[in-house]
């Protein structure tokens, strides 16, 4: 009776932890193309465009953010520097915020507007309605980036730096490299990375 009762409570925890394993499994592998790259989203602006036409001639950037993640607050400037970095490339830039369960707690479009001219924004920043681009992807925290070529296949997806909590302690800016690689012809050396940050909350 007591093994019995045993398998009853480890086979069900196993069985969650495979699905946590595979949920991990499902974000988008290097190699894959653009998802969804038809998908029109709403910039802050109030126009309307999707990650194909955002695509500039050195590729593309997505980055799923938000307003209130203390991790994304403490990577704002180095956000705004790599998006920067990324457009003198000619790499679009499309910010993604999918936080579609938070939107009347911080993250609802006129707050999305305030925030990005908060900022200063000078790119896409964007809703993620129902959190369809974020499921395609299979991102999972804010921050987290997507980096394409120009043919449109991801090359890098992960961290903006190997120091999210602090960044007097970067010794590795992955998300540059992977630019400066991309541009020069080469293939990215470090693809991919762990993302730290708040969770998506879908709803």
């Amino acid at each position: 009776m007591n093994r019995l009762l045993i398998a009853g409570l480890v086979l069900p925890a196993l069985g969650l932890l495979s699905f946590s394993f595979l949920h991990t499994d499902e974000s988008l592998p290097i190699g894959a193309a653009i998802p969804k790259a038809s998908v029109r989203v709403k910039d802050v602006s109030g126009k309307e465009l999707s990650l194909q036409e955002a695509k500039q001639s050195g590729g593309l950037l997505v980055m799923f953010t938000c307003n209130t993640c203390p991790y994304v607050i403490r990577n704002q400037s180095r956000t705004n520097e790599i998006c920067k970095y990324a457009q003198s490339n000619k790499v679009g830039v499309v910010l993604l915020n999918a936080n579609e369960g938070d939107r009347a707690e911080g993250n609802s479009f006129a707050e999305m507007q305030s925030y990005a001219r908060s900022q200063g924004y000078q790119w896409t920043y964007a809703m993620d309605e129902k959190s369809v681009l974020a499921d395609a992807f299979g991102a999972s925290r804010t921050p987290e980036c997507y980096l394409f070529d120009k043919n449109g296949k991801l090359v890098y997806h992960g961290a903006i730096d190997d120091s999210p909590g602090d960044a007097g302690q970067v010794k590795r800016h992955h998300l540059k490299e992977a630019i400066n690689e991309m541009m020069q012809g080469r293939e990215v050396s470090v693809k991919e990375t762990r993302s730290v940050g708040c969770s998506i909350n879908r709803g």
